[in-house]
């Protein structure tokens, strides 16, 4: 066992970690890194299809409990971060996806933006929780498909209902912590992470989600957006960076306060096409693709998406370190197993984790 693994078991051994959303695909991720870590982990979130990571993994049985609950219901939600108590909070529930934003925009901001509301105003109601991360996304920012690295200082925006969601939530954080937590000694940032990809998405319109659906169902893959350049980064390496900035910031060091991002590294910053060849190489290029732009079912989307990373690599000595090709790598590994035999899915998972901290 590395020193670094001992530094953070000794740390994380019995604290109570509540997580929203810990049903959801980077959830279940988070619920499996803590558990590892000693944590004693509490979820709330909706319930899981059957499909899902969480239930494929049978991940409920490490949590400490489970709560199934909608975000919106204030007064339910409220009373289970109440009777926990944790010591830490991480805001992962959200409606994730920009295209259904489109479809169902109410719901968008009422999950993301008053959602986040909801979390914020209960912590300051109960003053039990000291330490709280909210995560967003890197789509907070005002895109105008320039070339540039966005870094957290930048302005805020969004076009999509989806990315404004999340923008506006980011300022309710903001205004939040400033009128109200700031003076009560409760730690607050929040985290904007790349296109995290990993074993267990299965979202509809995701591209990783996409390939596997084709590639079990033998269909073509339609790529709607080939050229569309995105900062792919393995799960793994952002839910790294949130557990060093929550440990920081239970320290009540207030320069590690407000925004992060978390992104993977310069060459992981690729068009989807080449993200989708050579994950079709790892399976022997059996999945048919086709780039297909409709007009038809057309919606706004960043053509390029860049974050940069160096407050996280400066101050919590933070970095990315897989390739692409590990990466992919890995999400091909986990879905080898999920073909195989579902059983291990969950030590897969854990493994692919130990791994990652016993190297890097």
């Amino acid at each position: 066992m590395s020193k670094k693994i001992i530094k953070l078991k000794k740390f994380w051994k019995n604290k109570k970690v509540f997580i929203t959303g810990h049903t959801g695909f980077k959830g279940s991720w988070m619920a499996v890194f803590l558990n590892l870590l000693g944590a004693k982990v509490y979820g709330y979130s909706l319930k899981p299809d059957k499909s899902s990571f969480y239930n494929l993994a049978n991940i409920k049985k490490i949590m400490t409990k489970s709560t199934i609950g909608d975000l919106r219901d204030y007064k339910k939600l409220k009373k289970t971060i109440y009777k926990i108590s944790p010591d830490f909070l991480i805001h992962m529930a959200a409606q994730p996806l920009v295209r259904y934003s489109y479809d169902d925009p109410k719901y968008t901001y009422e999950v993301n933006t008053m959602g986040t509301l909801n979390i914020l105003n209960i912590i300051n109601e109960i003053k039990s929780v000291k330490n709280l991360l909210i995560i967003t996304t890197d789509k907070v920012y005002k895109n105008n498909n320039s070339k540039k690295f966005f870094k957290e200082s930048d302005e805020l925006g969004g076009f999509d209902p989806y990315s404004n969601s999340k923008a506006c939530a980011e300022l309710v954080c903001k205004s939040f912590y400033d009128s109200f937590l700031s003076n009560k000694n409760i730690s607050c940032a929040t985290v904007r992470a790349g296109n995290v990809i990993g074993g267990g998405d299965f979202s509809a319109n995701r591209i990783i989600p996409d390939f596997f659906r084709a590639l079990k169902t033998k269909k073509k893959l339609l790529l709607r957006y080939p050229n569309a350049i995105r900062p792919w980064q393995h799960v793994i390496e952002p839910l790294y960076g949130y557990i060093l900035l929550l440990m920081s910031i239970s320290n009540k060091q207030k320069s590690v306060y407000g925004a992060w991002n978390f992104g993977p590294k310069k060459i992981n910053n690729l068009q989807v096409k080449k993200i989708v060849s050579i994950l079709n190489k790892n399976f022997q290029n059996s999945v048919h693709v086709v780039n297909k732009f409709n007009k038809k079912n057309h919606y706004k989307e960043s053509d390029i998406l860049r974050l940069n990373s160096d407050k996280a690599k400066k101050t919590l000595n933070w970095k990315p370190v897989y390739n692409i090709d590990i990466t992919i790598k890995l999400v091909s590994e986990w879905h080898r197993v999920f073909l195989r035999n579902k059983k291990n899915l969950l030590q897969t998972s854990q493994s692919q984790i130990l791994k990652y901290i016993n190297e890097f």
